[in-house]
């Protein structure tokens, strides 16, 4: 199983960002996946997924990110508007099919 992030990058505040992770070796469309993110001296949090309950997003993030899901292409995707400082850090998806598995990360800079 493979999760290749992409599409992180440096933006300004307010500025926005759209993350794809591509999968292979497994297949997205029964599985719960989602993304996290790790900013510098803080540990990991859940930024969004969806799971067989539902689709839920981080608090600080809500009405500002959508995650969306390909099952034709196996790719998930996170749309970014309104960046602000806070949003950096480095982003993973995962898949949770009787295991998690774990992308290597793409790092999202929201720096004027």
């Amino acid at each position: 199983v493979q999760l290749m992030e992409s599409g992180g990058g440096l933006v300004q505040p307010g500025g926005s960002l759209r993350l794809s992770c591509a999968a292979s070796g497994i297949n997205i469309s029964r599985a719960a996946v989602g993304w996290y993110r790790q900013a510098p001296g803080k540990q990991r949090e859940l930024v969004t997924q969806i799971n067989l309950y539902g689709e839920n997003y981080a608090d600080s993030v809500k009405g500002r990110f959508t995650f969306s899901r390909d099952n034709a292409k196996n790719t998930v995707n996170l749309q970014m508007n309104s960046l602000k400082s806070e949003d950096t850090g480095v982003y993973y998806c995962f898949v949770q099919w009787g295991k998690d598995y774990w992308g290597q990360g793409t790092q999202v800079t929201v720096s004027s």
